[in-house]
């Protein structure tokens, strides 16, 4: 009998990252495009953390494993999921009106890196930060992000903790 550890930096488990992470993108487009939800400064920096973690899903799917690419991936992932709640954090706060930040009408990033210029349609900014839309049974979106983001933040983890465990030591209990 395997042990959850024993799927974690499989094939699968990566393809199941990108799989998640792209549908999660899929979500935000669909309540911008669909329910005319303008996505605001930090719900765009939030996808951009959800397209890196989606990145290094489908790079990990195809690089061959070993212990220095299982390593590597899953701190990607734990460094993008961190992200992923920081963001998520600032904007939990915002919409409660506790965050001390602000929210821009535009993204700021780098002419190298005009992410919103490139593809506007994903990535420009067209709200101010206040409320995120309610996703279901009162739980906000950034509530289910900050959510998302501590499960990411275990799946990295857990990456790490088997790709460090040494490779004879058996994760399945009998």
């Amino acid at each position: 009998m395997k042990t959850w550890l024993s799927l974690v930096n499989t094939r699968s488990y990566w393809l199941s990252v990108a799989v998640l992470s792209l549908g999660l993108l899929g979500v935000a487009l669909y309540y911008q495009h669909g329910l005319g939800e303008a996505p605001c400064q930090v719900c765009v920096q939030i996808r951009l953390w959800v397209v890196a973690i989606a990145v290094v899903g489908m790079l990990m799917a195809f690089i061959s494993g070993g212990a220095i690419t299982e390593t590597a991936g899953s701190a990607l992932l734990l460094i993008c999921s961190i992200g992923l709640v920081e963001r998520s954090w600032l904007l939990y706060q915002l919409e409660n009106g506790r965050g001390d930040g602000s929210c821009e009408f535009q993204l700021g990033m780098p002419d190298w890196f005009a992410v919103d210029r490139w593809f506007p349609e994903i990535f420009e900014v067209r709200n101010l930060c206040s409320f995120t839309p309610e996703i279901f049974l009162g739980i906000s979106m950034a509530e289910s992000l900050l959510l998302i983001g501590v499960i990411g933040n275990a799946a990295g983890l857990a990456g790490l903790a088997k790709a460090l465990l040494p490779r004879n030591v058996n994760v399945s209990h009998h």
